[in-house]
């Protein structure tokens, strides 16, 4: 019998990061990134952001975090490693009047010096880093000693969670890739980021509201970049079954009864604070 064990193979997180701009580059995400507003404002409130504050939003998207951090009149600068998302975030910025720096970035590599802000934000972006750990390095070397990193994070078992596992059931993740979903544990969140942060989370709800079921699948199928990738991959059988599960998907979480849909997601707000 062989007693060695396969080597596992090597994660080519490269070809990974490429395949993910790619995919939330694709659809428009703004679409439905600017429904989740209120997240980045209830982050704002968790951080306790003050108006003298530098503030970094890493894996912006389309911008939520940062406009809620700039009508607090802190000095933002907003990050995405898609430029097509950086550019809905200025337009947004810039309808309402408000000042911020826009730099495409890498959250795994981020061009700015240690300890630069006072404020890391991050709502539902950096938790897609193919290298998990080297995203929170990053976080905890640019906020400054006794700064706060703020997150929101998908939970494993949320809707958005769930929504997951049936697109990797179609779209099988890369072998070793760890699930996006774990920054929504805590317990995963104390290993990424050690023992010289204190990291607090609460559970919260956001819920998703739309005109009906078929309306929720016609805005992610052509929106959202994972579920648009996943169904311009497929076969029209496969095309067929995939929609199949997101709508007993949608029917399992909708607590609406009058035709809507109102769908609560839950996801863990994370507030991180760097020791000194």
């Amino acid at each position: 019998m062989n007693v060695h064990a396969a080597a596992p193979a090597t994660i080519d997180l490269a070809a990974i990061k490429s395949r993910q701009q790619v995919a939330w580059g694709s659809g428009d995400y703004t679409v439905v990134g600017a429904t989740l507003q209120i997240v980045g404002e209830m982050l704002c409130e968790a951080v306790d952001l003050r108006s003298n504050q530098r503030v970094l939003d890493v894996a912006a998207g389309n911008g939520n975090a940062t406009l809620a951090a700039a009508r607090r009149f802190a000095d933002v600068v907003s990050t995405d490693y898609v430029g097509a998302l950086l550019e809905r975030g200025r337009e947004r910025a810039q309808a309402d009047r408000l000042p911020v720096t826009f730099q495409e970035a890498d959250a795994e590599a981020l061009p700015f010096a240690d300890a630069s802000f006072d404020v890391v934000l991050s709502t539902f972006g950096v938790m897609f880093t193919p290298n998990q750990q080297q995203a929170a390095n990053e976080l905890k070397r640019v906020c400054r000693p006794g700064g706060k990193i703020g997150m929101a994070n998908w939970t494993p078992e949320s809707f958005i969670g769930r929504l997951f596992k049936i697109i990797g059931k179609y779209v099988p993740p890369a072998p070793g890739m760890k699930s996006p979903a774990l920054w929504g544990s805590k317990a995963h969140l104390d290993t990424l980021f050690g023992s010289k942060a204190t990291v607090a989370a609460e559970s919260k709800n956001f819920a998703f509201r739309y005109k009906s079921p078929e309306h929720w699948v016609e805005i992610f199928r052509s929106y959202y970049g994972p579920v648009v990738k996943a169904f311009a991959t497929l076969d029209p059988q496969a095309r067929e079954a995939l929609e199949a599960d997101l709508y007993a998907l949608l029917d399992e979480f909708n607590e609406a009864e009058d035709g809507t849909l109102v769908i609560p997601s839950e996801y863990l707000e994370v507030v991180v604070t760097k020791g000194r």
